[in-house]
């Protein structure tokens, strides 16, 4: 559909949004399209908006004033789809499309005039919070650092190590599920215990023949994924088996589980800095967010004051 846009700008507004002085702010490094902040601004500054439909086009379906093309209702059809289906899938759209424009014209005939009122209020700042939202997101991404050092996850963790407890058992293990077929369980068993260079090579080099595996010792688990990875193991039983330095092995008609736990935190205990990292960075992450669009707002609010844009008007007695 062809758009053609009429804008008229007042003189004020020329020599500020419409040139875009609005967008020179103090922080470093903020460039703006120029195609994005003019379609917000233009929306939201200047006098006259209005769209005509393409008099060329050939209309598929009218209600009242309000016309239905053929090229909005192409979109939701398959390429490969049946002509019958096409003709049945184009019929449902119109009667759809049809209804809900009558029963729009309806609605704005017979409701109340405060409630028309309170759904166009309710429009306007969805559709002031839709644009803004989004030009503000267009800031943020030009300029976002997503850079977290270490030294800022670690002062943040020990500052809040208190709020980081844990709500589930945590472990680190060593894992592996054999097939009930499988001839050297007592070998397998011996080098997943002891675990040197010489095991290590050794289990890597038959580690295709196992149906599940898991030799990172040092990532902690959360205690209901070992559960679901172990299905012997249940609530009832997992105090019995998920202790430190523990080695069992446990059967089912799946096949033999082999697992070494190496450490263990329990139930409200202190999680360490290495299991909650991906937390704390987002959480640091949209804290810096959070920031910068503060700081843009006050700034676009100090501009629009300096150039007169922004008045705030005394209430008169």
């Amino acid at each position: 559909m062809l758009i053609h846009i009429a804008i008229t700008c007042p003189a004020e507004l020329n020599s500020y949004f419409c040139r875009m002085r609005f967008l020179n702010l103090q922080t470093k490094n903020i460039r703006i399209y120029i195609g994005i902040a003019a379609l917000v601004f233009f929306l939201f500054s200047c006098n006259s908006f209005f769209l005509e439909n393409d008099v060329n086009k050939e209309p598929l379906a009218r209600v009242g004033d309000t016309y239905l093309y053929w090229d909005e209702v192409e979109v939701v059809l398959g390429e490969n789809i049946t002509k019958q289906d096409s003709t049945s899938m184009v019929t449902n759209y119109i009667n759809n499309w049809a209804t809900k424009q009558i029963l729009l014209e309806k609605a704005k005939i017979n409701l109340p005039d405060e409630k028309i009122a309170e759904f166009e209020q309710l429009v306007s700042n969805y559709r002031t919070d839709l644009y803004t939202r989004a030009y503000k997101e267009a800031l943020v991404n030009q300029v976002e650092d997503t850079v977290i050092s270490k030294a800022e996850l670690s002062s943040f963790y020990e500052e809040e190590k208190e709020n980081f407890k844990l709500k589930e058992k945590i472990i680190k293990l060593r894992f592996i599920q054999l097939p009930l077929q499988f001839l050297n369980t007592k070998e397998v068993t011996e080098s997943l215990k002891r675990f040197n260079q010489e095991d290590i090579k050794y289990l890597d080099s038959i580690g295709v023949q196992f149906k599940k595996l898991n030799f990172n010792d040092s990532l902690w688990v959360p205690a209901s994924r070992v559960i679901e990875e172990i299905p012997p193991l249940n609530i009832d039983n997992e105090s019995r088996y998920l202790k430190k330095s523990q080695f069992f092995e446990l059967e089912d008609a799946m096949g033999v589980y082999l697992t070494k736990i190496n450490d263990v935190l329990g139930v409200n205990e202190i999680a360490p800095l290495s299991y909650i990292e991906p937390t704390i960075r987002q959480v640091l992450l949209n804290r810096r967010k959070l920031n910068y669009i503060r700081k843009l707002e006050t700034e676009i609010i100090d501009e629009a004051t300096k150039e007169k844009v922004f008045e705030v008007y005394d209430k008169q007695e």
